[in-house]
């Protein structure tokens, strides 16, 4: 398909003559992602389609309580903090963005009146400005008015770098501006083509300022509202027992007709992924049950029960391993895995190539996780014109056996190799659920058969993926030799899911260990294409140059990509949820309901 049958095809769409649907559906088929599709309509003024779950309730409340399933439990509510996706999801049920983003890649409004086009005036030429229109009549929780004043303080509060907010990424290069009260107006420094990250989606939610305008920068973990949010979302804050349960009631002055339908939210946390998908699929305990790592035969058995049905959607989202190339083991000024150290061995190239060259991903896919997720070498999967074709994966414990000869690593008495007195002899940590640990099992037989040795460690999800910054067994300290969890990409263009591949993302002491660059592996040409690729605007070069930053980690086998992941989620049989595999399970709550 040449750029004149696309332009065809672009013109029949705004003439009634194609469905955005049908469009989408022959871009697929000439390997152009969903997302990405529906992005190249709204360049060309073509309206963005509705939210994709039709909401058929007459009117608001009714439908009684609504029971979702965190295993991972939520620790805190503050978006901005909310290193995992298990914060995200809860704070997103009451706070929100200006947009967010469907399954199939649309941008929604929500907080906003509209979506920015070159048609209505949103989107500028130069690439270098964009132009909010905000809802009116929305209302805080406490009953005051959403303004413009709030969505220009949140980018204050996110780019204090004394906030060390976790989505500081999105904030720090821009300027926000007020127009009116219902207006704001964001200017970037370069020509910006993916202009859709601050304020929209996970890392979009917008603040009230009259609750946390006394709590901007260093004072901002003392917000009492971290734990009791005042949001505009549609359900209301009742009580937070971090690491427990939250509740939560129907806002009845929410700014969506007939909406939300449910009179109560409980969300319940801990315990893990099977018991979980069971209290949906089997017994009916919960009408929802997120992020379902179980083995899928195990699904499959307990979906002929009946009661329920799993959910599995397309997502950017990937399984991997970080090979520590700091010393996690050494303390400097109370810091481990700091930048000032060297890892004895994880900083030999020869060993991160090896440990690489024993991972099966084919068995892992097939024994393990089935629909949950499809081997792969690439840390960015999707959409398609973003996945390196470069990047291939092996499995060969021969070729591990024989590099590591070659870089004069040799076996002791014990079977473990080492040079010069350092012992290839690794901590491997993820957090506790069966795929994982079943994952770390195939992996260690096979290193044990290249004399590599590793000890096992799994923490409860609710502390590995913490954002409390006291605990030294959190995802982001990275206080272990090698780390293996997945990653969430939060929208449909790898931009900003690739900025955990930057230098100045490097999580630290100094940052709270919010950075998103938890390897702490750092490349001038990673960083230079990165920077490059955030000011082109044409898409193949952009593509080119994300692509890039994407293999130099890889092909450094520092980051070990294994599977590309789906979203699976249980829900029961009369639940009408919105899942999106490009924002939280909660993007769309309000829309929610029983039939």
């Amino acid at each position: 398909m040449n750029e004149q049958e696309i332009r065809g095809m672009i013109a029949d769409v705004k003439e009634g003559a194609m469905s955005r649907r049908s469009f989408i559906r022959k871009m697929a088929a000439v390997g152009i992602a969903a997302p990405i599709a529906s992005q190249i309509l709204v360049w060309n003024d073509v309206a963005m389609a509705n939210a994709t779950l039709e909401y058929k309730p007459a009117k608001a409340g009714g439908g009684g309580p609504l029971k979702m399933l965190l295993w991972q439990a939520p620790t805190l509510l503050n978006p901005h903090f909310a290193s995992g996706t298990k914060d995200q999801i809860a704070s997103r049920i009451f706070f929100e963005p200006l947009a967010g983003w469907d399954k199939e890649g649309n941008l929604i409004p929500q907080l906003a009146a509209e979506v920015p086009t070159k048609a209505n005036g949103g989107l500028s030429a130069d690439g270098k400005q964009v132009i909010w229109k905000l809802k009116p009549g929305v209302k805080w929780h406490d009953g005051k008015p959403f303004t413009a004043d709030d969505v220009v303080f949140t980018w204050e509060y996110a780019a204090d770098p004394a906030t060390a907010a976790y989505t500081t990424g999105a904030y720090k290069d821009i300027k926000v501006e007020k127009v009116d009260d219902l207006t704001v107006k964001v200017i970037f420094k370069e020509a910006t083509p993916f202009w859709a990250d601050a304020f929209v989606g996970v890392t979009g939610q917008i603040l009230p300022k009259h609750h946390f305008a006394e709590y901007k920068g260093a004072k901002s973990r003392e917000a009492p509202a971290n734990l009791k949010p005042v949001g505009t979302g549609p359900y209301k804050f009742v009580e937070f027992k971090p690491g427990d349960v939250l509740t939560g009631v129907r806002n009845e002055d929410y700014h969506i007709k007939n909406q939300p339908h449910f009179d109560t939210l409980e969300v319940k946390g801990g315990g893990d992924a099977v018991s979980a998908a069971r209290a949906v699929l089997q017994t009916g305990e919960y009408d929802y049950a997120w992020n379902l790592q179980v083995e899928d035969d195990v699904l499959k058995r307990m979906e002929t029960g009946g009661r329920g049905k799993v959910s599995a959607v397309p997502s950017g989202d990937i399984e991997f391993i970080i090979l520590n190339t700091t010393d996690p083991w050494t303390e400097v000024d109370g810091e481990r895995s700091s930048l000032k150290t060297k890892h004895p061995t994880l900083s030999d190239p020869a060993v991160r190539q090896a440990i690489n060259l024993l991972i099966d991903r084919d068995s892992i896919q097939k024994f393990i996780y089935g629909r949950g997720g499809t081997a792969t070498a690439s840390f960015v999967n999707q959409p398609k014109q973003f996945k390196s074709s470069k990047l291939k994966y092996e499995f060969n414990i021969e070729k591990a056996n024989k590099i590591l000869d070659d870089a004069g690593y040799k076996k002791g008495a014990d079977g473990i190799r080492e040079r010069d007195g350092k012992k290839l002899k690794y901590v491997y940590q993820t957090s506790i659920n069966a795929p994982r640990q079943k994952t770390q099992a195939i992996i260690k037989q096979a290193c044990q058969k290249a004399g590599i040795d590793l000890e096992l460690k799994s923490v409860t999800a609710t502390v590995f993926f913490s954002s409390d910054v006291a605990n030294p067994d959190t995802y982001t300290k990275l206080y272990v030799d090698m780390e293996m969890y997945t990653t969430t990409q939060p929208q449909p263009d790898p931009e900003r899911f690739l900025n955990q591949f930057t230098s100045w993302e490097i999580a630290t002491k100094e940052n709270k260990w919010l950075g998103r660059n938890v390897s702490r592996y750092s490349d001038p040409a990673a960083d230079e294409a990165y920077k490059a690729a955030q000011k082109e605007l044409d898409p193949a070069k952009r593509a080119a140059l994300l692509i890039k930053v994407n293999e130099i980690f890889c092909e450094a086998n520092v980051i070990l990509p294994l599977l590309s992941r789906t979203r699976v989620a249980a829900a029961l049989n009369n639940l009408s949820h919105d899942h999106s595999g490009w924002d939280v399970d909660t993007w769309n709550l309000a829309a929610w309901y029983r039939s």
